[in-house]
């Protein structure tokens, strides 16, 4: 199944901290990755339904990335609060394709990237097709019609 961008956006606002930024004030750059990851569970919890964490510890289905673009086009500064975004690119039969992004307040684009996840078997490691229950949610989260939802 391969989506256009015409697809749904899941939106989370997220305060930039601290914790994220370098001692310039400004995001370190490899935060986006755990920022982002962030937003794929968010995007399981709150949109599709899925506890990510019953995913995991329960279901022991993992959800690695194995491949990854980022372009970094503006900072983004302690304090700020932005929106990071997600869009299905493609559903496989094992791996998803998220297009992701963080823009600012001023809907200015930050950061955009691609990431290739796999779901996988967390006793075997090995690529497992995705869960049919995980399948059905995000085909129902794809069918409803508003460009952004939370």
């Amino acid at each position: 199944m391969t989506q256009t961008s015409a697809a749904p956006r899941f939106v989370s606002q997220v305060p930039i901290r601290f914790a994220h930024c370098d001692p310039a004030g400004i995001i370190f750059f490899p935060q986006y990755l755990v920022l982002f990851n962030g937003l794929v569970e968010d995007w399981f919890n709150r949109a599709l339904g899925v506890p990510y964490a019953d995913m995991v510890a329960q279901d022991r289905t993992g959800l690695p990335i194995v491949h990854l673009e980022c372009d970094f086009r503006a900072i983004t500064r302690m304090g700020e609060t932005v929106d990071f975004g997600l869009r299905v690119a493609r559903l496989g039969n094992r791996s998803l394709t998220l297009a992701v992004d963080c823009t600012g307040p001023d809907g200015g684009l930050r950061v955009a990237a691609t990431k290739v996840l796999v779901f996988t078997d967390l006793q075997t490691h090995q690529a497992i097709a995705v869960p049919a229950h995980i399948r059905a949610a995000i085909a129902q989260w794809l069918a409803i019609p508003s460009q952004e939802k939370e």
